[in-house]
């Protein structure tokens, strides 16, 4: 039973009435309102929501490398405002509870910058926190943050030795079994773990509020794994129990050669704005790293990673400042391009077209990144990143989406034109690189190709969201879709190949699990278009399963909501919070890419959804339906209804979730463009 059938307020169908305004009254307001917002640099790029482990973590860490940040008070300010009623922090908005690792990391920050214990929102949060047995329910990377200030013991923190890096890539466990996010993060931890520094905090500012039974009562053991002795989760936890006694070994051959070689691969992998990666966790630990090494405070690469927040990655949000885990201006922009051009825009139109093109067409990565080291040495570089800085991990979806924006725009500027060639060049590229990095069950991951061996997420460390980056169907859809649109038929080997894997992922209610959007509603939607697109019929078992799994969750407003939950309780799949533009969109494209008349109807009424929503040109959503993490461990879908358990419950506690602030937009934009065509001259006219 869907809980948000009833229509919210100012959005019920049955008693209140629907504004009278068209679709293209409605595209016409939504381009305007975009169009403006583009930034002189020819991007558009919108603050991208996570949690406020961000900016606790950036606290702690100037904290420990002695750095008097500017902005502090106005993080701190933050922190607060994103506490909820009960004490706790949470991972995304409208989670039904607070998460433990955001919650506590959230109280040490406030803590060490200075808060009494008995400060009201402190005392709050401890009660929540006792309460939900913080010590025995945190994570790995909470523990580390603990021990870094001595609040936690190094001793019962996994070991990441060193080592590793001189491991073959023939060999399990060599860095580039780890997924691209992983492997960065885990290279300045292996650092840490061997190291263990401590900053000595004055007495004042221990945690011992935290600890009312006294520290000596708490079991700081990693937990043993229940499901027998011999199993490949309690083998690591045995084998991490020696590696801490290495660490106690005072001679060690190779460890000082193995640190060495890792400090060199951070420097290498730093990117021009002083991050890593484009993302906050490689950064935040290198910074870390960094000054444990020796590294002064206006050292070149020291300071340029200390300076990064202050370029695009801090955020004004009301009295406060959000400090952002990555950013989306390379994704933010081919999407509003594509919004742009479906609507009916031209560079005559919309000169800011030309202005992104240009943006884009230098974003191209010609660097040979981490996804070379397991593909021949013959493979030409190409695609974009996600972010405006991030020479070694430029990812599939980016370039999946580049091309169909290129495609686009390519038959609207002079064939022969000097951006047309570049234009061309970049998509003979970015196809080629794709296609070489399909993986071997004939789909594509976000970084890197057959990122896929289960057995590296047994050790004790990977407790917390995906360490492995195997090929999802939404990615896979986005690949197929770009290639139909440079001329590829489904009789090419790869888009065959392709194809059978997103078959042989559909559920048995028709839907299609979503790896990087929220969730079934993503997934399914993605692989509708690019289904339809190869070829597939509408009359298809297939496409028909899935159509009615869309239609049996549109809500009485017109639109689709789904929660973040349904990563974790099948019940939400589809379903489980009020409808949002960004959801609603994606279902109108899926169904518009059916193009069985008979869905007219229910198009009909997701656009009026979206039109009656619509607010000074665009619409609000709180909610995230942007996925980072589902916390699943695999990178994979979980079986869930077959019973398997996960650490976690709705509050995603090992999840990592976003807010695309400009899925609300450009995306309605793409579906109310497609609907128009789709609905023809009904369209066309008022409702």
């Amino acid at each position: 039973m869907n809980e948000f059938k009833t229509s919210q307020a100012g959005l019920d169908r049955e008693g209140q009435s629907i504004p009278k305004k068209g679709i293209r009254a409605c595209l016409n307001s939504a381009i305007e309102w975009i169009k403006p917002r583009q930034d002189k640099d020819g991007i558009w790029c919108a603050p991208l929501e996570t949690n406020c482990c961000m900016e606790a973590q950036w606290i702690l860490a100037m904290y420990f490398i002695g750095f008097d940040d500017p902005k502090k008070q106005k993080v701190i300010q933050y922190i607060l405002d994103r506490q909820r009623e009960d004490g706790s922090w949470d991972v995304y908005y409208g989670s039904e509870q607070g998460d433990i690792n955001t919650t506590l990391e959230c109280y040490f920050a406030l803590r060490i910058s200075g808060f009494d214990p008995d400060d009201k929102a402190l005392v709050k949060a401890r009660k929540w926190l006792l309460k939900n047995k913080w010590t025995e329910n945190i994570r790995v990377f909470t523990k580390y943050w603990l021990a870094l200030f001595g609040q936690w013991p190094w001793a019962n923190t996994p070991v990441l030795p060193p080592e590793i890096v001189f491991l073959p890539k023939w060999c399990p466990f060599n860095i580039y079994d780890f997924a691209a996010w992983a492997r960065s993060t885990m290279m300045p931890i292996a650092i840490l773990t061997a190291r263990r520094p401590v900053k000595t905090l004055p007495d004042f500012l221990q945690l011992d509020e935290l600890f009312p039974e006294g520290r000596n009562k708490v079991d700081y053991r990693l937990p043993r794994k229940t499901q027998g002795f011999f199993t490949w989760e309690n083998f690591f936890l045995r084998l991490d129990h020696m590696l801490h006694g290495y660490n106690r070994v005072p001679i060690k051959p190779l460890r000082e050669s193995a640190i060495k070689l890792i400090l060199q691969w951070l420097l290498e992998h730093q990117d021009e704005d002083g991050a890593w990666g484009g993302i906050q966790p490689p950064w935040i630990y290198a910074i870390i790293v960094m000054h444990v090494e020796g590294f002064a405070l206006d050292q070149v690469n020291m300071s340029r990673a200390i300076d990064a927040f202050n370029l695009h990655w801090q955020v004004k949000r009301g009295e406060g400042i959000m400090l952002q885990a990555s950013e989306s201006p390379v994704w933010d922009t081919f999407l509003t391009m594509i919004g742009l051009m479906d609507s009916g825009e031209t560079p005559g139109t919309s000169p800011e077209l030309i202005k992104a093109l240009d943006y884009v067409l230098s974003k191209e990565n010609r660097y040979r990144g981490d996804w070379a080291v397991k593909l021949p040495k013959n493979v030409e570089p190409g695609g974009w990143a996600f972010q405006r800085a991030n020479n070694y991990y430029p990812d599939i979806d980016d370039a999946a989406i580049a091309i169909l924006a290129l495609k686009k725009i390519q038959r609207l500027i002079p064939r022969e034109s000097a951006r047309a060639r570049r234009v061309d060049s970049a998509i003979r590229r970015a196809v080629s690189w794709m296609l070489n990095l399909q993986s071997k069950n004939g789909g594509w991951a976000a970084f890197d190709k057959d990122n896929t061996r289960a057995l590296v997420t047994k050790i004790p460390f990977c407790d917390f969201g995906e360490v492995l980056d195997p090929p999802s169907v939404d990615v896979t859809a986005h690949v197929i879709e770009s290639l139909v649109a440079c001329g590829y038929s489904r009789n090419h080997p790869a888009i065959a190949r392709a194809i059978e894997f997103i078959y042989s992922e559909q559920e048995d209610d028709g839907s299609w699990f979503g790896r990087w959007g929220v969730n079934y509603i993503y997934g399914t939607s993605a692989v509708l278009i690019a289904l339809m697109a190869v070829g597939d019929s509408a009359d298809s078992a297939r496409i028909k399963n899935a159509v009615e799994w869309i239609l049996s969750k549109q809500n009485h407003d017109g639109g689709w909501g789904e929660s973040i939950a349904s990563y974790m309780e099948p019940k939400y799949s589809g379903t489980g919070i009020p409808s949002t533009a960004s959801q609603t969109a994606w279902s109108i494209m899926a169904l518009v890419a059916v193009g069985d008349p008979s869905l007219k109807d229910a198009v009909r009424r997701g656009c009026e959804f979206l039109i009656s929503t619509q607010k000074d040109g665009t619409w609000d959503e709180p909610y995230y339906t942007g996925t980072g993490f589902p916390g699943y461990g695999l990178g994979a879908k979980v079986d869930l209804r077959a019973g398997k358990a996960l650490p976690q419950g709705k509050e995603l506690a090992r999840g990592f979730m976003l807010n695309y602030n400009y899925y609300r937009h450009y995306f309605p934009i793409m579906a109310l463009a497609r609907a128009e065509k789709f609905l023809e001259a009904e369209a066309a006219e008022e409702f």
